[in-house]
């Protein structure tokens, strides 16, 4: 049975990586609807490629650009926020979920209006939103796959019978075995460039100072339903295991695979099942050594501000979200060194005010006042 998909967010590199996958299985997908913020003709390759029915641009002035590289073709095309979200809530048997940063939190609560599954790629609507997508999805019963390599990865061996805690791994990004005072000289090029992974500009930079890890934490707490204790990190250069459970027996189960998006959204697409993958395969004959190691706090704060945001509650996990999005712009806009990320999110969480965030209006006046302390500290 053909299985019909949408792609929020579908130029980006999750988004290229699942249209890799559909595109490999003839005829077991059926696309809805791909979504992109501005860019109008890698969505219009893409939708055509794809053979979807509709593609639309967040950035309402991009629209006529699309309409041209569409015209002829019979793809509906439209732009702006709110066709972002009409398009999230067409009905969809999986939805992924892959826009960057905060702006993907509406998109996704629309998918979720469906009642189906939608594969989540990126962190920040649950690090912000948690409670809120969670009550969503149990409103719903909307079915939530994970598919940051790290949280697949602890999903495929997750049993919470005799569960103890779970282990994210860490590659440990580009500046793993540099010095703290090379790393706050450090350029965005060289932030840029992962050693494993092929990555998005942002994300890039959060494994560099390992506020990806941080976010990844956050999310995890809501995935899986621990507390922050029992979800543990650890760098693993390797980047061959990808998460681990560990149980009350001893036994630590660990997920495996190759450095490669496609392994688990070929996972989440073909869920419950499994499908071929035209991704790279994993050859353990090709590793001499894996190695583990404790994550550096000195060195990498921002994982430990994670646990932090966790323990002072929702709204701080809001303010280190918004922070670290505007530090990292001013990063790779060459307005801020490297050594001033960690400074940013620190101003950022100063300004998060205590009590509930227990609306979408009120997790994103939070994130505005969060962006707005930090941009006049710049």
């Amino acid at each position: 049975m053909t299985r019909t998909v949408t792609i929020l967010g579908a130029t980006g590199s999750v988004g290229r990586a699942a249209a890799d996958v559909i595109a490999s299985a003839p005829g077991r997908f059926s696309v809805q609807a791909v979504t992109a913020r501005r860019d109008a003709g890698g969505l219009a390759a893409m939708a055509m490629s794809l053979n979807a029915q509709r593609a639309v641009l967040a950035e309402a002035e991009r629209y006529q650009a699309l309409k041209d590289a569409l015209a002829g073709t019979g793809i509906e095309v439209a732009a702006g926020p709110e066709a972002v979200e009409q398009a999230a809530a067409l009905p969809a048997d999986i939805t992924i979920a892959a826009i960057v940063g905060l702006a993907g939190l509406r998109p996704l609560m629309r998918a979720m209006e469906q009642g189906r599954t939608v594969a989540i790629a990126n962190k920040e609507p649950l690090v912000a939103a948690g409670p809120l997508v969670l009550a969503a999805a149990r409103r719903h019963n909307t079915t939530i796959l994970p598919l940051d390599s790290e949280h697949n990865g602890v999903f495929q061996v997750f049993d919470k019978k005799g569960l103890e805690r779970i282990t994210l791994t860490a590659s440990g990004g580009p500046f793993w075995g540099w010095s703290a005072k090379k790393m706050a000289n450090a350029t965005p090029e060289e932030a840029l460039a992962h050693p494993k992974w092929r990555m998005g500009a942002k994300i890039s930079v959060d494994s560099a100072t390992m506020a990806n890890k941080a976010l990844e934490v956050m999310e995890a707490y809501h995935l899986f339903g621990l507390p922050a204790h029992k979800i543990d990190v650890l760098i693993h250069p390797q980047s061959v295991v990808h998460g681990m459970a560990e149980y009350a027996d001893g036994s630590v189960l660990a997920h495996m695979g190759p450095n490669d998006m496609r392994t688990p959204i070929a996972h989440a697409l073909a869920w419950p099942d499994r499908m071929p993958t035209p991704g790279r395969r994993l050859c353990l004959r090709d590793f001499t050594n894996l190695e583990f190691f404790p994550p550096d706090h000195a060195r990498f704060p921002a994982l430990q501000r994670g646990y932090e945001a966790l323990a002072a509650g929702p709204a701080a996990c809001v303010a280190f979200n918004a922070a670290n999005e505007v530090a990292v712009g001013a990063f790779l806009a060459g307005r801020i060194p490297f050594s001033e990320i960690i400074r940013c999110i620190d101003r950022g969480l100063e300004a998060a005010p205590t009590g509930p965030v227990d609306t979408l209006d009120a997790i994103e006046a939070l994130d505005a006042t969060a962006r707005k302390a930090v941009e006049e500290t710049l």
